[in-house]
Parts: C-alpha cells; sequence; structure tokens
C-alpha cells in the first residue's frame, strides 16, 4: 500500500549523527516489505521552510497523494495537532503514530498527541489503561522488534569477549569500569563514548563477533524520579533486546519491562539484575561456550519466528483494517 512515512532520516534531526534509529529500522523494514513509501522527514523540512511550512507541506501531501496510511514517528513539537486532526478527521488516510516512550512520556506527551491520530501503538504494558482512561480506546499494544532485514548472522569469527553498543546514560560508565575493574574485557561504542557511534552495519558486525552482547538500563533514576510517582518507573524494552539474537548473538540484558513474555530468559536470553551479578554471569558464559552458543541460537529461531518488525507492522495493519492483502 501506499504509505505517508512522518519521521526523522537522521539521528535527533542532526546529519552529523548519522541515519536514525527509525530510518534503519521502521523506514528499512517498511520499503523492503514492499509498500510505496513517501518519505516525510519532518526536522530536515522544518529546519528548511520553518514548522508552520513543514505542517502546510503535510497537509499538501495527503490531499495531492492519497496515501492509505500516514504512519508516524514524533519528536517533540515540531507539528501543530491541528493537521494530524484534520488529516485524520476529513481524509480518507488512515493515522497511526508510534509512540516510543510511554513508560516515561506518557503523562508529559503521549496523552496530548494521541487525539489527533485514528490509531496510535505503544510499547508499554502499562499505558493501554493510561489511554483507556482518558477515553482513547483506539489503542494498539506492540513492541519493539528486530529488522530481519539487516540484523543477521554474519559467519564472522568471533572477535571480542564481551561488548555493549549505546550512550553512557546514567550509571552505564560506573558499569563498564566496574567489568573493567573485575578483569573483564568489554569494548564499548556509541554517541559519548571514546570509540564513537557505529554505522549500522558496524554494529551488526559487532554483535555477530561478540561472545556476549550486553544491553544496559538507559539510565538511573534522578530527582524527580523520586519526587513524582508518574516518573517512577521499571526500565522498558529497547530495539536492543530483539537485534542481539536476530544476529544469533548471545544477549546478557539487564531486566526490562515485560521481557519474560517475550523470550524464555535462561534459554533465550539471559538477564541480571545487579552489577555482582552481571560480573558473574560473564565469567560463567566465557567459560562455558557451548551453553552461550546454544542460548544464542535459541534466541535466534525466537525471534525470527515472531519478533520482527515485519510481523509487528503486519499485525498493526490488520488491526487498524488496512491488511497487506488489502
Amino acid at each position: 500500500m501506499k504509505i505517508l512515512y512522518v519521521a526523522m532520516k537522521y539521528d535527533y534531526g542532526d546529519p552529523a549523527r548519522g541515519l536514525s534509529f527509525e530510518h534503519c529500522n521502521f523506514y528499512d523494514t517498511l520499503s523492503r516489505m514492499g509498500h510505496e513509501i513517501i518519505y516525510f522527514d519532518f526536522m530536515s523540512l522544518a529546519k528548511e521552510h520553518g514548522k508552520e511550512g513543514m505542517n502546510s507541506r503535510l497537509l499538501e501531501t495527503v490531499k495531492a497523494e492519497k496515501p492509505e496510511l500516514l504512519f508516524a514517528i514524533l519528536f517533540t513539537d515540531e507539528f501543530e495537532k491541528a493537521t494530524f486532526r484534520e488529516i485524520s478527521s476529513s481524509t480518507d488516510t488512515v493515522t497511526v503514530s508510534w509512540f516510543c516512550d510511554d513508560h516515561w512520556r506518557f503523562h508529559n506527551f503521549s496523552r496530548y498527541w494521541a487525539p489527533s491520530f485514528n490509531w496510535v501503538t505503544t510499547t508499554d504494558s502499562g499505558a493501554v489503561p493510561k489511554y483507556l482512561a482518558i477515553g482513547y480506546e483506539n489503542v494498539i499494544k506492540t513492541q519493539w522488534a528486530c529488522n530481519h532485514f539487516s540484523y543477521k548472522p554474519l559467519g564472522l569469527p568471533l572477535k571480542y569477549d564481551v561488548t555493549f553498543v549505546g550512550q553512557p546514560h546514567g550509571n552505564r560508565r560506573a558499569v563498564i569500569q566496574r567489568l573493567r575493574d573485575a578483569g573483564i574485557d568489554v569494548r564499548v561504542w556509541g554517541y559519548g563514548w571514546e570509540n564513537g557511534r557505529l554505522s549500522q552495519e558496524g554494529m551488526v558486525e559487532v554483535f555477530n563477533q561478540s561472545r556476549i552482547n550486553l544491553n544496559l538500563s538507559n539510565s538511573s533514576a534522578g530527582p524527580l524520579d523520586r519526587l513524582l510517582p508518574w516518573r517512577r518507573r521499571s526500565d522498558q524494552i529497547k530495539g536492543r533486546n530483539f537485534e542481539v539474537p536476530g544476529c544469533g548473538a548471545f544477549l546478557l540484558s539487564g531486566k526490562a519491562d515485560n521481557l519474560e513474555e517475550y523470550y524464555d530468559v535462561g534459554s533465550e536470553i539471559d538477564c541480571f539484575t545487579t552489577t555482582d551479578e552481571l560480573i558473574e554471569k560473564i565469567r560463567f558464559y566465557l567459560a562455558n561456550e557451548e551453553e552461550r552458543a546454544k542460548v544464542a541460537d535459541a534466541g535466534y529461531h525466537r525471534t525470527l519466528a515472531e519478533h520482527t518488525y515485519e510481523k509487528r507492522f503486519n499485525e498493526i495493519f490488520a488491526r487498524v483494517g488496512l491488511s497487506k492483502h488489502k
């Protein structure tokens, strides 16, 4: 079908930071699924034409192209809510917004934007009743996944014992230093680390070449998290939880909300709670190659069977009445 894809092409809208997560996973999957994609990079267009001009262009594009679906991944306040309300109520285009961070952005962001769309998705298991409580019923519980077109086994030899790819948020630097102090050879990449950010292809290679791929929690609690009840949250599942197993690689992850619903912990991936437990499990899996490889293989097959973006998108399209067979 014809999809108007509304998202940032570059990481945080900055070309110097490389392509965005959305581009490498959402856009890439949708285009490889065979859909006709109209790319609306709102951040670049807003910089070129201003906020008002960019919003006008979105309306003009919908009226001219008549897409069956508008699929949006918002950032902050680049749009006017009225723009999406007009498309949702006055055209035949079905509007869907994928909300990325309802674990901590529902109360100050998503709840205000959802009514402008025909449908929204959330990855937060606790967000669905919150949407219903504000009178918004067209919410779909989905989850991050693996772009299996890009994340795949490459047959490369193992090169690293332990790796982490991600920004140094919260206590991540302290955790990495604890591992190094314990004599563990851990390599790190990401915006803010000394090795810098990896390309999509480079990241897939690192996953493939690592005996143990770490997934660390996003951040530690700050003062507002302790003072404001709605900001207290469990760690959320992220794309990394599916991307590493999708490469046929071993994932050792911090525990996250409902992660056990997607993988059998201990047999398809493994998890840790404390840094001491993390160190203990790293040492175990480095000393038990057969067990490590067995878990990685099981995680890979579970990912392909259930956790690809192609499957997630087809489930969403079916819910909103836009089957891939339409």
